[in-house]
């Protein structure tokens, strides 16, 4: 029986190349999802940051109404005042620029976020005042 054996090689494991080639392919399959998924998660964030400045635009609404029109100073007063749960960050986990009254929307509050490189003034800034469409192309 040892002599039938002596003769056969047992082969286990995986070679060198084996391995190269399944980490070829890894590498291969995650770029090409990240090629398509990182531009979709860039708009989603976009969209989920104007959406919450709606959000916040509506409180201010609100606020004004109880509140004989006055303005509130700070995104605090919303929450203090039980208008929003707690002071909301944007996707880039930021808190949002706030200023009432709003040179941009006169009746409320301008409301915007500095977007994904956290820079104000950029043209990553997600702004309440202007449509979806136009900020979230990207």
């Amino acid at each position: 029986m040892r002599a039938r054996n002596r003769g056969m090689r047992v082969q286990t494991g995986m070679t060198l190349v084996e391995i190269m080639v399944v980490v070829t392919i890894i590498g291969v399959v995650m770029g090409a999802v990240g090629f398509y998924a990182i531009p979709m998660l860039n708009k989603a964030n976009c969209k989920t940051a104007w959406s919450e400045t709606q959000t916040i635009s509506g409180a201010v609404s609100v606020y004004q109404t109880e509140n004989s029109g006055d303005c509130p100073k700070s995104l605090d007063d919303l929450v203090q005042g039980k208008f929003l749960s707690k002071e909301p960050l944007d996707p880039w986990g930021q808190p949002f620029n706030f200023k009432c009254p709003g040179d941009k929307a006169s009746d409320g509050a301008d409301i915007w976020s500095k977007g994904r490189d956290k820079q104000d003034g950029t043209e990553d800034d997600v702004r309440g005042w202007l449509k979806m469409d136009d900020q979230c192309k990207k």
